[in-house]
């Protein structure tokens, strides 16, 4: 198990296979996935494979890391960066169970994901995309200093793109 950075709650961890369990009931709850334009696994072993070959570690260094409260080692969720290859820009995402929502989890993984794209991986701006409808990740965004720079169409909905840029580049 690599453990890719902490904060005083939680650690960010690299999936591992018995990841699948919990990506299968994330995306199995419609409304975790009710702004992420996915659909739900077919099957445990759907979800099982995507994190088995989830190749955005070796291909690009990072990735979408687990998110682990210290306590008890419990999956929360998946919170870290993505590079969006069609566009060259890195992305930051984040996903919890349900009952995990209201607690900051999302905003204290995600400050802690820029944090660690910046002074880790020397990343110049990090993106943020969330359908206008999602005013809670919005809210986890405008919490993470990112700003707001245009309405844009994502997933074929409307959906606003907010930025934060390094300040040492």
């Amino acid at each position: 198990m690599k453990i890719i950075l902490e904060t005083k709650r939680l650690y960010l961890r690299e999936f591992i296979p018995s990841d699948g369990f919990h990506f299968y009931h994330l995306n199995n709850n419609p409304e975790v996935i009710k702004y992420t334009g996915n659909s739900a696994f077919c099957s445990l072993k759907e979800a099982t494979d995507f994190i088995i070959n989830y190749p955005d570690y070796k291909a690009h260094g990072f990735g979408r890391w687990a998110v682990c409260l210290k306590e008890t080692d419990a999956f929360l969720g998946w919170c870290g960066l993505k590079l969006e290859t069609a566009i060259n820009e890195i992305d930051l995402g984040f996903r919890f169970y349900q009952n995990e929502w209201g607690k900051g989890y999302a905003t204290e993984a995600a400050e802690a994901s820029v944090k660690y794209g910046f002074s880790k991986l020397n990343i110049n701006e990090i993106f943020g995309r969330a359908y206008l409808e999602n005013k809670a990740s919005i809210k986890v965004l405008k919490k993470c200093n990112f700003k707001f720079v245009k309405k844009i169409n994502y997933d074929a909905n409307p959906a606003v793109l907010y930025s934060i840029k390094n300040d040492r580049s």
